[in-house]
């Protein structure tokens, strides 16, 4: 029989664009077969304050955090946060940095992002991704025209990692949640430069995903409604509602990995354009 395959949260936080990180993340999940590594990356990280939020998130689904961070200050900062949550914290470049340091017999210049060629497409990805995390989750919505494409749809349908690979690429992109009964905000309905894009999957997906989430919640928490596959199903008929109201399209995420749900949205953008 083959064993039921587990979830796991995987916390990748870098200063730069993660790229580095999430390969290292993957390359590491990879290896364990019966379990699916759930990821949150949080790009550009290089303050205490934008910490303090990284590890809210933490600490609302604990799992295992890596991280590429050359600051030590901010480096030691996310040791410390990590040991006080019991949970496991990977410094990904420090033991590469440690092997080249004795090697070559003098410390790294420990430059931001030192791996990327500062060229016109770099800066154009790192704008991207401060677009994107600006407006992720349905932040910012007044100026939400300015986005290349907009991800909409209800919670657990893969929207803000999707929207982060997107930006990764140095495609702008805005995420926008749809809540049954919530009208989507006016600016959404107005925008003509975006591509609007809406992401579905089936009710018994999104209740498996959202089981998972809840997993590392404390205390009380009421999720009888948050799993239910009848009122899922209602979500999900609102959202499809509003999609073929306003003529946009829609990807069908349950068995997409985020690698495809962000090339569906790209050959829909190119179509057009």
């Amino acid at each position: 029989m083959n064993k039921p395959q587990r979830f796991f949260h995987l916390h990748l936080i870098s200063d730069a664009t993660g790229e580095t990180l999430l390969a290292a993340g993957r390359a590491a999940s990879a290896q364990y077969k019966d379990s699916r590594a759930i990821e949150h990356i949080y790009p550009l990280i290089r303050t205490e304050k934008q910490l303090m939020r990284v590890f809210e998130e933490i600490e609302e689904e604990p799992g295992i955090i890596l991280y590429t961070v050359v600051d030590q200050a901010l480096a030691a900062s996310i040791d410390r946060r990590s040991a006080a949550l019991g949970l496991p914290c990977v410094s990904v470049l420090e033991p590469v940095l440690t092997v080249f340091q004795s090697y070559l017999g003098t410390p790294a210049g420990r430059r931001v992002g030192a791996q990327h060629v500062l060229d016109a497409d770099y800066f154009r990805r790192i704008d991207a991704l401060n677009f994107t995390m600006d407006h992720d989750d349905g932040q910012l919505p007044n100026d939400i025209d300015e986005a290349d494409v907009i991800l909409i749809g209800i919670s657990r349908t893969s929207k803000t990692p999707t929207s982060i690979y997107l930006a990764n690429r140095g495609i702008k992109t805005a995420n926008v949640p749809i809540v049954l009964g919530v009208p989507m905000p006016e600016s959404l309905a107005l925008a003509t430069k975006p591509l609007v894009v809406g992401l579905v999957a089936t009710a018994e997906r999104i209740s498996h995903v959202r089981q998972n989430r809840i997993l590392g919640q404390s205390g009380s928490y009421d999720s009888d409604g948050y799993v239910d596959r009848a009122a899922i199903a209602a979500e999900l008929a609102y959202a499809r509602q509003i999609c073929a109201r306003h003529g946009w399209p829609m990807i069908d995420v349950s068995r997409r990995s985020i690698e495809e749900t962000a090339a569906a949205v790209v050959a829909l953008r190119s179509r057009t354009r």
